[in-house]
């Protein structure tokens, strides 16, 4: 059994030095298509939900 991603999203913009890091979703929000992304050093921003990519799976099976 493996262990759930914990970031499991790539944040794609470049706004704030963020570019290409991974980053978690705390909050959605259907306004704006907005969401509140957390990054592994504990950084928050809101942003787009459009300025994030799904992390392809990499566990064996």
């Amino acid at each position: 059994m493996t262990s759930p991603v914990q970031f499991p999203y790539l944040y794609r913009w470049n706004r704030q030095g963020c570019k290409d890091q991974s980053c978690a979703v705390d909050v959605r929000a259907k306004v704006m298509n907005s969401c509140l992304v957390r990054f592994p050093d504990g950084y928050t921003m809101v942003t787009s939900r459009n300025a994030l990519a799904r992390l392809k799976d990499t566990g064996a099976a």
